[in-house]
């Protein structure tokens, strides 16, 4: 049995696989806002602007408030809020000292609505009455999650000296917590009601004006500007942005917008295994018929438009009979640079019987013609 090794470069881009576009080619948004950072589910960085400077970055802080006050307690646990708490000012859900939450409330409330008292509620509760433990906390978890431009000083965000992040490390920061289901679920809603007949709105305009949307924590201070970083999602692909330092809520909506869309059209679901195609085509002998080696499954993946793919198919140009219906025979492996995208065996598209004495004879009775013909002519 002999085998081929059959090397084909290939492009994934808008069709399964094509030639580059001048669409691939896009450049990169420029956006209203001070500082941007785009990435696609794959890691790759699709658009920045000083995207490594530190910055206020106001309520985008509550992510990580939300992050630390899950990892420290239960969902279930029972809060009274302190004085402390409930006469924190700016964006607030009304707490009132002595009335009682539960910590799933509290972060509901917190991310939200954006409720600065909610998250000084959850800092003293998890944070044991210090706050500044609980900032410890959520530096500590920075430190884990590699945010290397974050420093907190809060757990709310209001604007602080030295309370920054950065457009790169708020990207990371949401990315991170739309992993936490509790997170993603209450990031994906549009408002929360709380006890006594409370209800309050998401800050999150594009939640409730923008499909895609996922989820995301919006962010305004003086010092911060109208900010967030938020998930996108369509067909299949997933990115994640971060815009800092808009100068109005309606121009970071857009700012927001324009850099998510940007990141979506990136991205292609590609057909990288094809059941549709023979991938070789195999002799068996004896003037039996080909067998095609087939896929069994077509497999997709999502990548970035543009990407050289390298398709590698190891298989027999020949069989021997009989040849059994989807016997696995081969392999088809589909890569990018160093990395496997895909893999499949290669099984037989149809059985083929033995030739049979008679059809053996035959055979070699024509094939031994057919050589003394050659030597003759």
């Amino acid at each position: 049995m002999r085998a081929l090794i059959a090397v084909v470069a290939l492009l994934a881009l808008v069709a399964p696989f094509g030639v580059p576009s001048a669409e691939a080619q896009t450049a990169e948004p420029q956006i209203a806002a001070a500082s941007w950072y785009l990435v696609g589910e794959d890691g790759s960085v699709l658009a920045r602007e000083d995207a490594g400077s530190p910055r206020a970055v106001a309520s985008i802080t509550k992510l990580m408030t939300a992050i630390v006050a899950l990892e420290r307690s239960r969902l279930t646990d029972v809060v009274r809020v302190s004085p402390g708490a409930a006469s924190l000012g700016e964006s607030t859900v009304y707490l009132r000292a002595g009335e009682e939450l539960t910590v799933a409330d509290l972060i509901r409330a917190t991310l939200i609505p954006s409720a600065n008292d909610a998250a000084q509620a959850l800092a003293l509760h998890v944070g044991r009455g210090s706050p500044g433990r609980f900032v410890g906390l959520m530096n500590d978890k920075a430190r884990a999650l590699g945010l290397h431009d974050t420093t907190f000083r809060n757990p709310h965000g209001l604007d602080e000296s030295g309370h920054v992040s950065s457009a790169r490390d708020a990207t990371a920061l949401v990315r991170h917590a739309l992993g936490v289901p509790f997170i993603r679920d209450v990031l994906a809603r549009s408002t929360v009601s709380l006890p006594g007949g409370r209800t309050f709105p998401t800050t999150d305009d594009l939640l409730v004006s923008w499909a895609p949307l996922v989820g995301g924590k919006t962010g305004h201070t003086r010092d911060a500007g109208w900010s967030q970083a938020a998930a996108a999602a369509r067909a299949g692909v997933t990115v994640y942005g971060t815009v800092l330092g808009s100068e109005t809520r309606g121009t970071r909506n857009d700012a927001l917008r324009e850099l998510l869309e940007y990141g979506l059209d990136q991205y292609r679901r590609v057909q990288v295994i094809d059941a549709s195609r023979a991938y070789v085509t195999a002799e068996t002998g004896y003037g039996q018929p080909d067998v095609d080696l087939v896929a069994p499954h077509a497999i997709a993946r999502t990548l970035r438009k543009g990407t050289p793919l390298v398709e590698r198919v190891v298989a027999p140009t020949r069989l021997a009979l009989p040849v059994a219906k989807g016997q696995t025979v081969g392999r088809v492996e589909v890569y990018e640079g160093n990395r496997l995208v895909a893999s499949s065996d290669l099984v037989t598209a149809a059985a083929v019987a033995d030739a049979g004495l008679v059809a053996k004879a035959r055979w070699y009775a024509t094939q031994t013609l057919d050589n003394l013909w050659d030597i003759v002519s």
